[in-house]
């Protein structure tokens, strides 16, 4: 007897960023981690906001494997910047939805309870599996900023030392990072910041804003000096030729 072909088979495509859960599970572990996520990913986009080649995210998952993605197993990045990408919304970073493309750059802020898991399994896997070019540590209380860059012979982590100063280089963002001194929507201490290749600080909007006030202020200052200077010129010497 023949058996003819069933051609009515249709494989099942792998979940996408609208079916898979895109949540990590894993609050932040302080108001301090929060805010120190949130700052590095506002300076970026502000400096990067004419831009639409580039993604950042935060504490959202990063899915590379459908298994992986079915034990729902992996805690996504704490910050992480992707390149030569489309800039959109997204729920999770689901990699064969994205052509491949898997982090250039991720940040882990360290706490007591995920130290471990950040030094051991996140490593290898942004290693071995994703290939993560640059992988950075930085625990918020004490300060400490760890940088790492990717070894492809051995697909391991190599430390970077730091430079004067304690900045790190970022080849792969042609940015610098460094611990500042300063306050963050009320909350004063050593923060990690973006930095441009000159070592200055990338700021944030409150930043701009404020330093925007301060030209507006020094802009107002000059123009009133101008004008008590004008004012007694007049006084001991007459109106200036076509002052009205």
């Amino acid at each position: 007897m023949a058996f003819q072909s069933d051609t009515s088979f249709v494989p099942i495509p792998p979940p996408g960023e609208d079916e898979l859960p895109y949540d990590d599970g894993e609050p932040m572990e302080s108001e301090r981690h929060r805010k120190q996520m949130d700052l590095l990913i506002e300076a970026l986009d502000l400096l990067w906001k004419e831009r639409d080649d580039v993604y950042v995210g935060g504490n959202m998952a990063v899915y590379f494997s459908e298994l992986q993605a079915k034990k729902n197993d992996f805690r996504g990045p704490d910050v992480f910047v992707v390149l030569d990408t489309v800039r959109r919304e997204r729920k999770s970073w689901v990699v064969w939805q994205e052509d491949g493309r898997t982090p250039d750059v991720v940040i882990e802020l360290l706490s007591e309870s995920t130290e471990k898991v950040d030094r051991t399994d996140k490593m290898r896997i942004y290693a071995k599996l994703l290939r993560v070019p640059e992988y950075y540590l930085f625990d918020p209380f004490t300060g400490v900023l760890e940088a790492y860059v990717l070894d492809l012979a051995t697909m391991a982590y190599a430390p970077v030392a730091p430079g004067a100063g304690g900045d790190v280089a970022s080849p792969r963002l042609h940015l610098r990072l460094g611990v500042r001194r300063g306050t963050y929507h009320g909350l004063e201490a050593d923060w990690l910041r973006w930095l441009d290749p000159e070592g200055r600080v990338v700021p944030t909007g409150e930043e701009q804003a404020r330093a925007a006030e301060e030209q507006a202020r020094a802009a107002q200052h000059e123009a009133t000096l101008l004008a008590a200077r004008l004012a007694e010129y007049e006084q001991r010497f007459g109106k200036l030729p076509g002052g009205g």
